[in-house]
């Protein structure tokens, strides 16, 4: 892909910086890494005194199941492996659009290494003129970026002027990879019948209630997607469910039957997802697929997350390129309508599970 370079002449420091949820690197972090995430207030929203026994509690029964689903991906999650590959990709780009400009990525995970502190350490050190916080969660929730951006503003103590790039849900290279991907993956069925499910990580209904914009971000991803690729049975899913609360329907063990029941294979699409990870090779892959069997719901494929495709990598850089000539806070350009709104919402993620 080739690219243009764009003239700066100041000769910035510019830091990017990609936020995820991370993911255990091996068996003995994942009980750690499970208590990070149980303790965060906007997964379970108590107060610290109760959150933190409760996270404990959590984390120790969770310990074992978690390790044997983090050993079908060899011991650990490859989510920050991942990060690097778009890390890589994404300074390549801004370098080469920015030849003028120093422009470094970082990553900062959320609950485990690079922790967020970590990483606003080693930003401090870079000294940067321009800090662009990009959050790897398309669709903006309460339980995703502003977490991860309210640790990031509470951590990061260094120079320069901040940008917010608070969601691409409709981004044009975002929704190119996802075609591309989905259409290799329909290539794949040959002429057997398929729906094409959506299946996004869910959240509980009340946040949605609340304000929570995920739920239509995640629907406009999907009719882009959709007008793209002429699809007509597809239908859209939520998978992930812990605990009692009610959340987003339908469940994609729920599509996965309902496919098998209207004699049609699926093609599941980790919409949300920009990485894989323990829901996508485990439980997309592992449980759905022997539940899809079960059933009788084939072909079962699974398109691949957009990881650092070319276009989507395209998105980020765009989107990082945007921000920096905008205001402080803002939207991916043209992605949505909140114009930077939810920046500072406050978390409501009352036992909302986020497992990278």
């Amino acid at each position: 892909m080739s690219v243009t370079p764009l003239k700066s002449g100041s000769g910035r420091r510019i830091a990017v910086v990609l936020a995820n949820l991370g993911g255990p690197d091996g068996p003995d972090a994942v009980k750690p890494f499970l208590f990070n995430l149980f303790n965060d207030p906007a997964i379970i929203n108590l107060p610290g005194i109760v959150r933190t026994p409760l996270a404990k509690l959590i984390s120790s029964r969770r310990e074992k199941p978690a390790q044997e689903n983090y050993a079908l991906m060899g011991g650990g999650s490859p989510l920050l492996p991942e990060t690097r590959k778009q890390a890589e990709a994404l300074e390549a780009q801004l370098n080469a659009r920015l030849p003028q400009d120093e422009t470094r990525v970082f990553i900062a995970m959320r609950y485990w290494h690079p922790f967020t502190d970590e990483t606003a350490r080693a930003v401090e050190a870079f000294r940067p003129d321009k800090v662009v916080f990009l959050p790897l969660y398309p669709q903006y929730s309460t339980t995703t970026t502003a977490s991860s951006l309210k640790l990031w503003r509470q951590t990061y103590k260094g120079t320069g002027t901040e940008r917010v790039i608070c969601c691409y849900p409709q981004s044009e290279g975002f929704i190119a990879a996802q075609a591309e991907l989905i259409r290799d993956t329909l290539a794949k069925a040959g002429e057997q019948p398929v729906r094409v499910l959506f299946s996004a990580h869910g959240i509980p209904s009340k946040l949605v209630k609340q304000g929570d914009p995920y739920q239509a971000q995640v629907e406009a991803t999907v009719a882009a997607v959709v007008a793209k690729l002429g699809l007509t049975d597809w239908a859209i899913c939520y998978q992930s469910k812990v605990g009692p609360l009610e959340w987003l329907g339908p469940a994609t063990p729920d599509a996965i039957k309902q496919a098998a029941a209207d004699g049609v294979g699926a093609v599941v699409v980790p919409i949300a997802f920009v990485s894989e990870h323990i829901e996508t090779l485990v439980e997309l892959d592992h449980e759905y697929g022997e539940l899809a069997h079960e059933v009788g719901c084939a072909p079962y494929l699974r398109a691949p997350a957009v990881g650092d495709h070319a276009e989507f990598i395209r998105t980020l850089t765009e989107e990082t390129l945007s921000s920096l000539g905008g205001q402080t806070e803002r939207c991916g350009k043209g992605s949505c309508a909140c114009d930077g709104r939810f920046l500072n919402a406050q978390t409501k993620a009352d036992a909302a599970i986020h497992v990278a």
